[in-house]
């Protein structure tokens, strides 16, 4: 286990996204639309779907909204048609980063993920490139004080894959995607609280930055965060202090 304090990270990780509260409400509907697209709008037979509703009810979105985004993806209203793109990619000391689109504009989607990467000390590789460095999978994270016995108990009980015991004392629950939701809401009914709850790619190897070289790169995740297309950056570079 790397020495960095992963609890700190997610609080600093956070802080970001709250900083970027309306850029990431724009991305949940988003993802709603395309979700109901390719699943239907049923929640109850589209786990994309309801992951995705979940998230927008906890970001504080109306019903409202989240109904018509969803009548966007099954056709019922009108909308504009997404596609999904994939970009791996290099960022400073070749740092893996995979960038997640979803775009009604592939020519534009590429040719600015590509100009962030170059004009910031990166480079965009080929498919396959970076993503065998990562894994899909289910996260939730715990903040130290939580109850190891219990937070083990419950989710291995509920079918996660593992739980991860960091140094700073904080826990990381990891389930496949698709068991995702069913560990959630069972750790959600025993009042096991989280901190962060998500379906990523995770890091299987990571590499620690500090300095002017963590400020280098995260200053190119925040690039490709901005962007409009961008659903998701992962990345494999864990940055200290920045």
């Amino acid at each position: 286990m790397a020495g960095h304090s992963k609890w700190a990270n997610i609080q600093h990780r956070k802080g970001r996204q709250d900083a970027k509260r309306g850029k990431i409400f724009t991305k949940l509907i988003k993802e709603i639309t395309v979700a109901a697209r390719m699943g239907g709008g049923d929640i109850n037979f589209n786990p994309r779907l309801r992951a995705a509703v979940v998230t927008g009810k906890k970001g504080n979105m109306t019903a409202e909204n989240i109904t018509r985004a969803i009548k966007r993806g099954t056709g019922e209203l009108e909308g504009v048609n997404y596609e999904e793109i994939r970009y791996e990619g290099y960022g400073i000391n070749g740092a893996a980063i995979i960038i997640d689109c979803l775009t009604d504009n592939k020519q534009r989607a590429v040719a600015d993920v590509r100009h962030v990467l170059s004009k910031n000390g990166g480079n965009l590789g080929t498919d396959g490139s970076v993503a065998f460095l990562f894994k899909h999978c289910g996260s939730l994270f715990f903040s130290p004080d939580t109850d190891e016995n219990k937070l083990m108990e419950i989710a291995i009980e509920s079918g996660a894959e593992d739980i991860i015991n960091n140094e700073d004392g904080s826990f990381e629950v990891i389930t496949s995607p698709t068991e995702f939701l069913t560990v959630k809401d069972r750790l959600d009914e025993v009042g096991l609280v989280y901190e962060l709850a998500e379906i990523t790619m995770k890091a299987e190897i990571e590499i620690e930055f500090q300095g002017d070289a963590a400020e280098k790169m995260q200053k190119i995740l925040d690039a490709l965060d901005d962007l409009d297309d961008v659903q998701e950056v992962y990345t494999n570079a864990v940055i200290e202090g920045v």
